[in-house]
């Protein structure tokens, strides 16, 4: 295993890969979440002689994540970031809102060590359990030399924090990050990178000061045929701050929808659209189009816009 000098600190929020079922051969009846993260690297062997500590945020489904512990994770990974005998951190997660986590962590802190987000598809008590080799190969990448950012290790695969999308419901291989693919990959221990590791400007901690009951309320909506304003309204009058909507094809929204949404941006709720489509984001925007972030999906431009309108309140 390739490895640098420093303590990696893991952070279990629980996911899939802390869960358990009754059956062995049951990789979909599984209870998420029942296992802690001292277990889980406990069961995997070549980590009893690196030097590890283990801190449990959270334990939840990742489909229950919250910014509350959004906030309480970017917390606890920046107090170890800031130790300077950690090389770098690894965070046991579900898969279902991985993306969003990493992507959050990214535009927030954009860490200058390693901080790699890792999961599993099936649960520590199946027959073929995943688990085991991608916490393996997610502390593979923390010790890694010169690495850096928000990362995310799954099925040997090394995905930048700020592109990597989950785009199967089963499959072990269940990310990938589009036409960018993965930065490296993990072969037996040993980290073959492709391209540079990602950077970014970080908003910092302090565009969290809020109270998270006070955290912009951004919500998504996608676009689709018979598609209308009934939504738009409720929304608007629930009192939302922001709206991505999802556009068929290169963005494209219904013009009854778009027309409502026009409507609301005109009240000052901001509406931004991106692309449904698992591949590929929006190419090229005019002025009588609704403003596109063009390489988001929309689970990331969600958290971007929250993020600008949260960094604009006083």
């Amino acid at each position: 295993m390739a490895s640098t000098d420093g303590t990696v600190v893991v952070l279990g929020t629980g996911g899939t890969i802390a869960g358990t079922a009754a059956d062995a051969a049951d990789n979909v009846g599984y209870s998420a979440a029942q296992l802690g993260v001292q277990v889980l690297v406990a069961a995997v062997l070549p980590l009893a002689r690196l030097p590890i500590e283990c801190e449990q945020v959270a334990q939840v489904d990742s489909k229950d994540m919250s910014h509350a512990l959004w906030l309480d994770l970017a917390q606890r990974v920046s107090h170890h970031l800031a130790r300077p005998e950690v090389a770098g951190i690894v965070v046991t997660h579900g898969t279902d809102t991985l993306e969003e986590t990493a992507y959050f962590l990214h535009r927030v802190l954009a860490p200058a060590k390693p901080v790699v987000l890792t999961a599993a598809m099936r649960p520590a008590t199946s027959l073929l359990a995943d688990g085991p080799q991608n916490l393996l190969d997610a502390l593979t990448v923390a010790r890694e030399p010169g690495a850096a950012g928000v990362l995310a290790v799954l099925a040997g695969r090394v995905f930048a924090g700020n592109e990597v999308r989950k785009v199967d419901s089963h499959r072990l291989d269940a990310f990938d990050a589009g036409a960018a693919g993965p930065i490296a990959i993990v072969e037996e221990g040993r980290v073959r990178r492709f391209r540079a590791w990602p950077q970014g400007q970080a908003l910092g901690l302090v565009v969290l000061r809020h109270d998270v009951a006070r955290w912009p309320r951004v919500v998504l909506l996608t676009s689709h045929a018979g598609a209308d304003g009934t939504l738009v309204d409720a929304l608007a009058e629930a009192g939302v701050h922001g709206i991505v909507v999802a556009g068929t094809g290169n963005g494209s929204v219904h013009v009854s929808l778009e027309t409502a949404l026009w409507r609301v941006a005109g009240r000052g709720i901001r509406v931004v659209r991106v692309s449904r489509c698992a591949y590929g984001g929006v190419v090229g925007n005019s002025e009588t189009q609704l403003p596109a972030m063009p390489a988001l999906g929309a689970a990331q431009a969600r958290i971007e816009l929250m993020l600008e309108l949260l960094a604009a309140v006083p």
